[in-house]
């Protein structure tokens, strides 16, 4: 029980830590080479979605295929951006690309593949998203997919639109 407990506020901690920061002035690959500034994600007048994920990680794959079901709603109704990050490493990123061009996704892959991303946000595990508003400025993290967590996102979405 006592673990459970420190466990419990650990993840709180870096939830309420990750949250009213910025995007990091980095830039990383995309799936197909082309380097992106992560900071031209904060200056594009859009809300953001960012959703750290990795080929091997089931609960992932399952967040990211839900959040494409209604992906193009979302775009229209709220005019936002959802930008997928494999944090795959080195051996693992050429499994990338084949596995994204075979999936309906319309968003953005970003490869963090030396977890440059990862480590300035702080993402211990993933699937991990975060919500990033208009502004720039991260308002929502989350870890973990369970079914229906795209639902409580896009009540956190209708709070900044």
């Amino acid at each position: 029980m006592k673990k459970l407990f420190v466990l419990l506020i650990v993840l709180c901690c870096i939830h309420v830590y990750a949250q009213n920061r910025t995007l990091p002035d980095i830039s990383i690959k995309d799936v197909n080479g082309v380097e992106k500034a992560i900071q031209s994600y904060a200056t594009n007048g859009k809300i953001s979605i960012f959703s750290f994920w990795a080929t091997w990680c089931a609960p992932c794959k399952k967040e990211l295929n839900n959040i494409s079901e209604v992906y193009d709603d979302w775009k229209k109704e709220y005019g936002l951006e959802v930008i997928a990050v494999s944090i795959d490493n080195a051996r693992n990123v050429a499994k990338v690309k084949p596995y994204v061009d075979g999936q309906a996704w319309d968003y953005e892959v970003l490869l963090d593949t030396n977890e440059e991303f990862k480590r300035a946000m702080n993402v211990q595990t993933v699937p991990f998203t975060m919500l990033v508003d208009k502004s720039g400025k991260i308002v929502y993290t989350h870890i973990g997919y369970v079914e229906g967590d795209e639902f409580n996102l896009e009540e956190e979405i209708q709070k900044i639109k």
